[in-house]
């Protein structure tokens, strides 16, 4: 649960990592640190692209699983509300007022089902997404249970291989039956590409979503057809935002990583065959890491290992710096290369991720930095909330 923090009442090194006004520096690590202009950057300039483009940005909460950030989304980059892959993580954001939350993932457990029922108690919109019939009396029953309305997207599979329907003919029998079920709404669409959002060239995930908005055309056609209008599309990633943008069909977008970047992301070209990081989007988000070994002349040994990051998506990189490189890593140790000897004992770096989303869950605090000073301290209001 979200809540205010009295910071006063807080241990600098036993219950959080740094305090306001403080050199960074002086941050405890391994530690998450978001350079703040950067980051605020991002967020202006996607909203400013949602705005121009007509689109509704819906932000993914699972990326950063931060009240505080999703608040700051809402703010400086008119985003409308979350996306969760989770009930816990959609428990954590409504309870922190935010007031439009979709579910972007099946839920067929009756207690989860109970539990995202009651949501909309907290004076939040709810979506949910389907992809079995057989999932719409269960979802109705818990709505009606609790005097609430559950609201529903059909996902389709347009390319990723995970959740979803295939065919039209199926997203209209789901539709009709949410029309008929009491305390449902039938929404929209839910139709992301996951599986092209990393692929490297514009050129290759402009391909694989093309096919995706195809099929995307002709479910709302099948839909109209019927009669029955569909109020949302929503998809859209770091990797794809563009394509939806300008397909005539989509509404609402559900980006994340660009407000943090990591080194998967960035590394992937636009349409100028530039990386995304060194043009379109900053990285804002960064592991502190302190030197605490030089005991080799040619290696330095850091405090940010397997247990500080995610290294599913590769290792992490050494931002603003080409003369030394972060070799490999086991649980609390990083080993970086450093052939010139320039590295200290209690030296600072900034590392760039991997993957942001699983790095981010297994810290408790962001600190953001401006000019060098702690300006801001966010719990990671959802981590662990995985079930």
């Amino acid at each position: 649960m979200n809540k205010t923090v009295n910071f006063e009442d807080l241990e600098v090194g036993f219950d959080i990592p740094a305090a306001i006004g403080m050199d960074e520096s002086e941050i405890q690590t391994p530690c998450l640190i978001l350079d703040l202009d950067a980051l605020e950057s991002n967020i202006r300039k996607m909203g400013d692209f949602a705005k121009a483009h007509g689109m509704r940005h819906r932000v993914h909460g699972k990326m950063h699983k931060s009240v505080d950030v999703a608040k700051l989304q809402e703010r400086l980059g008119g985003s409308i509300g979350v996306c969760c892959q989770k009930v816990s993580e959609a428990e954590v954001f409504a309870r922190g007022g935010i007031t439009d939350i979709l579910v972007s993932n099946q839920v067929r457990d009756p207690a989860k089902l109970d539990r995202l029922a009651r949501l909309p108690n907290f004076g939040a919109r709810i979506i949910v997404c389907v992809d079995d019939i057989d999932n719409i009396s269960d979802l109705s029953a818990a709505a009606s249970r609790h005097g609430t309305e559950l609201e529903v997207f059909i996902e389709i599979d347009c390319g990723a291989g995970r959740c979803g329907v295939t065919t039209t003919p199926a997203v209209i029998e789901i539709a009709k039956a949410v029309q008929a079920a009491p305390n449902l709404k039938f929404t929209g669409i839910q139709a992301y590409q996951g599986a092209m959002q990393h692929l490297d060239t514009y050129e290759a995930r402009k391909e694989k979503l093309d096919v995706a908005i195809a099929m995307v055309e002709d479910a709302v056609a099948g839909l109209k057809a019927e009669g029955i209008e569909c109020e949302l599309v929503s998809g859209g990633g770091t990797g794809s935002y563009y394509f939806e943008s300008n397909s005539g069909v989509y509404n609402e977008l559900q980006c994340g990583s660009y407000a943090f970047m990591d080194a998967d992301y960035g590394r992937i070209l636009d349409q100028n065959g530039q990386r995304i990081d060194q043009g379109e989007w900053e990285n804002a988000l960064f592991i502190l890491t302190s030197i605490m070994s030089h005991a080799k002349a040619d290696k330095a040994i850091c405090d940010a290992g397997l247990k500080a990051q995610s290294v599913d998506s590769g290792l992490p990189f050494v931002f603003g710096r080409d003369d030394v490189e972060y070799l490999k890593c086991s649980d609390e140790h990083g080993v970086i290369g450093d052939p010139d000897g320039v590295l200290k004992v209690n030296d600072k770096l900034r590392l760039v991720p991997g993957h942001c989303d699983p790095t981010c869950n297994v810290h408790d605090w962001y600190v953001g930095v401006r000019g060098g000073k702690v300006e801001a301290l966010w719990p990671v209001s959802a981590r662990g909330k995985a079930y």
